[in-house]
């Protein structure tokens, strides 16, 4: 989990040509100097804006080849999607003033609502109901009429079939008020900022512009028989703005795209504290104490892109049931994890952290060792199907031999052994098959995203 400046980075990625065979649409993917929503384009202009949408993002729509209808906002709306089986009723935000005398028994194939709906468009709506993640379908068969619209059974379809041959890239910020969050233990508190509104969960907490914190405490199971003093606790904050990254570059409808990118990234700052001593444990005690969802849409030019952001934060902690410590840290970096398609290389995955960490203090007694982390579980996806999934673990880890009693906030420690601390971060993850929603060929398998370890020396000697 990250905290992040507020920016969205919008770049415009596309090739023009100054020849007069140029300027008229190709066959197969005719383009409109001017679109239905108004706005003017030219077939020369291939490149997209990348954008948070806004609150009523509006539906986008295009035809089939040849139609002459490429991808443009409309005033569909989807009423209701029956996931099962994938039916979905869609209705107009204006009513036409004089329906045709068809529009109550419509025969398969024939356009609903204006012709805006007819077998073979394809639509890309923001969550709407029946479809909590957004919906980007095909329309196959006109049903009929209802009284909220007009039925239409669908199949999925891909990005491609709206962006054609458009390019877009950006970065968006998720706004942090968005995330629907679940308390997985009873001392979890939230606070988040954004402009003009500010939530503030445990006292004295501050929390940057664009930034959603967690702070947790819970008790740690310990050695059985182990001293009242040596009872193990973990307490801590976690502070995130997750960025969104989006990249597609277009060759047509039915074309895979050259280049695709779906990604997290972000900055992240996190401090926790661990005293005591936990009870030994053949696997690491991993305990979940929050879990975030959100769909934030981005606007690519007509276009909206639903983003599904599942976050799952935690603490972890493994340790030999010998070793008592008093550890506080201070943690600060960046991450990326994410997924990218090149022709000729098809998808490969892209996981990067850079952090840095400061203890506050640090004390180890009697040999033996422990491992505890702060992590988040993150995955994202398009239109409810998951992409990639990453595992961000950044974590601090004390290890002792020999006889010790050390901190490294007083001198003259005793020991006759050798003793240390570490900071460290893991990222690992997988690509998954639904990336193909791009319209990339699908993958045959998961690709992992790599292992990404690193580690350093706080205090202490080398062990």
């Amino acid at each position: 989990m990250p905290a992040f400046a507020v920016t969205a980075l919008l770049f415009a990625v596309g090739c023009s040509s100054s020849s007069p065979q140029a300027e008229q649409p190709a066959a197969g993917h005719s383009r409109q100097t001017q679109g239905p929503d108004g706005t003017a384009t030219t077939a020369a202009d291939h490149s997209l804006t990348v954008a948070a949408a806004p609150a009523a993002t509006p539906t986008a729509a295009a035809g089939p080849d040849g139609s002459g209808r490429p991808a443009h906002k409309t005033t569909l709306t989807v009423s209701s999607y029956d996931s099962k089986t994938r039916r979905a009723v869609i209705s107009q935000g204006k009513k036409p003033v004089s329906p045709s005398p068809s529009a109550s028994s419509p025969s398969p194939g024939a356009s609903a609502g204006r012709h805006e709906a007819a077998v073979g468009d394809v639509i890309a709506s923001a969550p709407a109901p029946g479809a909590p993640h957004g919906l980007l379908a095909k329309v196959t068969k006109v049903i009929g009429e209802t009284d909220r619209g007009t039925e239409v059974q669908t199949e999925p379809a891909a990005l491609n079939a709206l962006l054609g041959d458009d390019t877009a890239k950006g970065t968006v910020p998720v706004d942090p008020a968005s995330f629907d969050i679940d308390k997985l233990l009873p001392d979890v508190k939230v606070s988040w900022s954004r402009t003009g509104d500010v939530h503030v969960g445990p006292k004295g907490a501050t929390v940057p512009l664009g930034s959603l914190r967690l702070d947790v405490s819970a008790e740690v199971p310990t050695p059985e028989g182990a001293p009242v003093s040596a009872a193990a606790s973990v307490s801590g904050f976690v502070q995130v703005a997750p960025q969104v990254d989006f990249k597609y570059g277009g060759q047509g409808t039915d074309t895979p795209p050259g280049s695709a990118y779906l990604g997290v990234s972000g900055d992240w700052t996190s401090g926790w504290a661990v005293k005591g001593r936990a009870a030994a444990s053949a696997t690491p005690l991993r305990i979940p104490f929050a879990k975030l969802h959100a769909d934030p849409v981005l606007q690519v030019g007509p276009v909206p892109v639903v983003v599904n952001l599942d976050l799952t934060c935690y603490f972890q902690i493994s340790a030999d049931g010998k070793v008592t410590v008093d550890v506080q840290q201070s943690l600060k970096g960046d991450f990326k994890a994410g997924g990218t398609f090149g022709a000729g290389k098809g998808w490969t995955p892209v996981s990067a952290s850079d952090m840095t960490s400061t203890p506050v203090r640090t004390s180890v007694t009697a040999a033996g060792n422990v491992k505890t982390a702060l992590g988040a579980e993150a995955s994202v996806g398009l239109y409810g199907t998951v992409g990639v999934t990453a595992d961000l673990a950044p974590y601090l880890r004390g290890e002792a031999s020999g006889t010790v009693e050390a901190s490294s906030d007083t001198t003259g420690a005793k020991t006759t052994g050798k003793w240390g601390l570490y900071g460290g971060v893991d990222l690992s993850g997988t690509l998954r098959l639904q990336l193909s929603i791009f319209g990339t060929p699908i993958l045959q398998r998961s690709i992992p995203l790599g292992a990404l370890h690193r580690e350093w020396q706080l205090a202490g000697d080398s062990v």
